[in-house]
């Protein structure tokens, strides 16, 4: 593509969006990346399976181990630049400015490809002293080394990925990093668990091979969207104004990088290994619930970089309502089977997890507080108050520690939970905050009372059916309840009607169902 036809291209993206397309392109978008966050978790959970039985407890710790430096190495390398991807492709496409977007890509992907280079050298010379003195396990330093030449392409990926999200493209991240990658490894773990047989190394091989593959795959997506071959000196690059944003952002990640492993650590440091062990369950539970949340964040972050830079206020206020609502109600069914059932859907992983149950439904509310609290971290971020988003990890991390200090020993596993649930509340709150005094904006309305009045009808009705069958709490028990919870839930909030966004989203989707039923008939 030449620049005058990119620029063309961008001149039909650049006029000011109505509101209705910003919330039709969230829920487009959304609603791609929710369904590859689905589909790679299921990828991932039959390839685990699979690993774990073909490699046994101890070599697959030592593979996943390698892995977690892995990322961690490629973390360090981005320098907060992904950040900076989303928040300035859109904002120089849409002011057709192809310079500065030149520039800014050129900064984005030659910063972290020398810095991640040199990080993977790093982890290859270092793989020795890494696996014996901080881990003491000698085994582990082969495997270091078959990953380090894999750090480069992961945070070229994960920056290149940034990239095309700041053009609204999020199908192209769901392609090479949620479906291509997971599928491919599942593939080549197959292929060669059944010709030569499996064990760690060859594992991280395949590893490797899928994420050099969705680096491909994401790289030529990149190029169709803004043709990469073009003189360097054709670019405008800010570099300082790029970092001052990305920076901050940068020690953010890294406090979170490291601040999401904390708990765990200390968990197995302050109390047992089979409490980590429930824990971690726990915790992956409560990843369904946020699954969709991340997918809305993941497809906002351009559209309020772009309203910010244009100074529509009431778009953004309004967008920011509407979006927070969508993962509220999602949400919310989600908590009330978790808070209801914990000790059943502890035990589909053993009768040795159920006495997590309690933590669990601790940990159900730290899920509703991120998602009932919608996009206001976005917000901060793409607005360019980063130095907000590094104060509040900051102030979260120290809570987190502290509180884990001092309840694991009282509590164990339950102190965890509760730390994780004070740790929410507080950054969220101080986020609220933030973007009230910045903006004079809220992200609740009235139409919040709709989805809270279904949860009570739900709630009410799992819990008369409970009391017309008092039985034992069977799977199968449970399994009757959250279809009554659902249908009450999804009925209740149909019968007190949809809003306008609603509305328009659903019958987008209907439409787009209708034209594929159509085609097939033609």
């Amino acid at each position: 593509m030449s620049k005058a036809s990119f620029l063309t291209k961008a001149s039909t993206t650049s006029l000011p969006a109505k509101p209705d397309q910003n919330i039709l392109t969230a829920a487009k978008g959304g609603s791609i990346v929710f369904a590859g966050d689905v589909f790679q978790q299921g990828v991932r959970l039959v390839a685990g399976y699979l690993l774990a039985r073909l490699l046994g407890a101890e070599q697959l710790g030592l593979c996943n181990l390698a892995l977690t430096v892995a990322s961690i190495a490629a973390g360090l390398a981005l320098l907060g630049l992904p950040s900076a991807m989303v928040r300035y492709v859109p904002l120089f496409t849409s002011r057709q400015d192809t310079a500065r977007l030149w520039g800014t890509l050129q900064i984005g992907l030659g910063l972290t490809a020398i810095v991640s280079m040199l990080i993977g050298i790093g982890l290859f010379v270092l793989a020795d002293p890494i696996a014996e003195q901080m881990f003491h396990e000698p085994e582990l330093a082969p495997l270091l080394r078959v990953v380090s030449p894999i750090v480069p392409f992961l945070a070229l990926c994960n920056t290149i990925a940034a990239a095309t999200r700041g053009f609204k493209k999020m199908q192209y991240t769901v392609i090479s990093q949620s479906i291509s990658q997971p599928t491919i490894r599942l593939i080549l773990v197959v292929a060669l668990a059944a010709i030569v047989g499996l064990n760690a190394a060859t594992a991280l091989a395949t590893y490797n091979v899928s994420v050099i593959i969705a680096f491909v795959i994401v790289l030529y997506f990149l190029n169709t969207l803004f043709p990469l071959k073009r003189p360097l000196r054709a670019a405008r690059r800010d570099t300082r104004e790029t970092l001052r944003f990305a920076l901050p952002v940068y020690l953010s990640s890294l406090i979170g990088l490291f601040g999401g492993n904390v708990q765990t650590l200390l968990l197995g440091a302050l109390g047992t290994a089979a409490n980590v062990g429930i824990f971690a369950v726990a915790s992956q539970i409560n990843i369904f619930g946020r699954i969709f949340h991340g997918s809305i964040v993941t497809t906002s972050a351009p559209i309020v970089s772009e309203l910010y830079g244009r100074g529509e206020r009431e778009q953004m206020g309004r967008f920011y309502q509407t979006v927070t609502k969508w993962t509220f109600t999602v949400n919310l069914p989600l908590f009330l089977i978790v808070l209801l059932f914990p000790g059943p859907i502890l035990s589909i992983f053993g009768q040795s997890f159920v006495g997590g149950a309690t933590a669990l439904s601790i940990l159900a509310w730290a899920s509703l507080v991120q998602t009932g609290t919608g996009i206001c971290g976005l917000v901060i971020n793409m607005t360019g108050n980063t130095h907000l988003r590094l104060m509040n990890s900051l102030v979260t991390f120290v809570l987190t520690l502290g509180l884990n200090f001092l309840l694991i020993p009282r509590w164990g596993l339950v102190g965890t939970a509760v730390a994780a649930v004070a740790s929410a509340i507080v950054m969220n709150a101080l986020r609220l905050l933030e973007v009230f005094i910045l903006f004079r904006l809220l992200p609740y309305n009235s139409s919040f009372v709709k989805p809270i009045a279904a949860g009570l009808m739900a709630l009410a009705a799992a819990r008369g059916l409970r009391f017309l069958f008092p039985s034992e709490v069977t799977l199968i028990h449970v399994a009757m309840n959250v279809v009554v919870l659902l249908a009450v839930y999804v009925g209740t909030v149909l019968l007190l009607g949809l809003s306008q966004e609603d509305r328009m989203v659903l019958t987008r989707l209907v439409q787009r169902v209708n034209n594929v039923f159509h085609s097939k008939e033609h």
